[in-house]
């Protein structure tokens, strides 16, 4: 546990009510984390993430009812700056694939441990992405595009760039990485305008979702 003077809201949406519980009771344990409410379906996440307003939103991969990339749909809609953890089964990689590109900051498995969880949550909180490594390793092995890519990393980004993105995929936040290379935490989000522009995405997710897909970054990039 820690002290913090900021608590972390977070709603949890899962049809399962004992592992609903089973999160509650790790997050009870965590002074900087309040659960703040619990949907058992898609209907109430969007209704609660309107009335409830938290930071963070757990939501299993199927989440009973409205279909969960169609809740992610219409938070982000009515509160772009919520992040979305999904909690998923290994089975489940198609349902990924929308739910990332629909704006959910991250993916674990359900097997996860509390420990983990607890850290994840802390991450997408600052913005950054998190992805399971047995999740990112078969979304590679099935997304990954066989033939060569005409045009790289290196003819579309500056040597910069990459290295700001593969930052990103590492879980760090923009603030993180300018420590991290010795800059203004406004020339990286400078950094991050070029790239959306040059790869055409919108979000640090989807930029690092790309990067992943075509094989040209991984979490165990340094």
């Amino acid at each position: 546990m820690r002290e913090t003077a900021e608590r972390i809201r977070i709603l949890l949406a899962d049809g399962h009510d004992v592992f609903r519980q089973g999160m509650r009771r790790i997050f009870d344990a965590e002074l900087d984390l309040d659960v703040v409410g619990e949907a058992s379906n898609g209907q109430e996440a969007i209704k609660l993430a309107r009335d409830l307003r938290p930071d963070v939103i757990i939501m299993e991969a199927s989440v009973p009812g409205l279909d969960s990339v169609e809740v992610t749909r219409q938070i982000k809609r009515q509160q772009p700056e919520v992040a979305l953890l999904v909690l998923t089964e290994y089975d489940e990689l198609d349902q990924i694939v929308r739910l990332l590109g629909a704006g959910v900051g991250g993916c674990l498995l359900k097997s996860t441990r509390g420990d983990n969880l607890v850290q994840a949550i802390r991450f997408v909180k600052t913005g950054a992405f998190v992805c399971h490594p047995e999740l990112q390793r078969k979304f590679l092995k099935r997304t990954i595009i066989p033939e060569p890519v005409k045009l790289d990393f290196g003819q579309h980004l500056t040597s910069r760039e990459t290295q700001v993105l593969k930052l990103a995929a590492q879980s760090m936040s923009n603030r993180d990485i300018a420590a991290h290379l010795e800059l203004a935490e406004g020339t990286i989000k400078g950094y991050f305008v070029s790239i959306f522009n040059k790869v055409g995405v919108s979000s640090r997710t989807e930029a690092v979702l790309e990067a992943l897909k075509r094989g040209w970054i991984n979490l165990e990039d340094g």
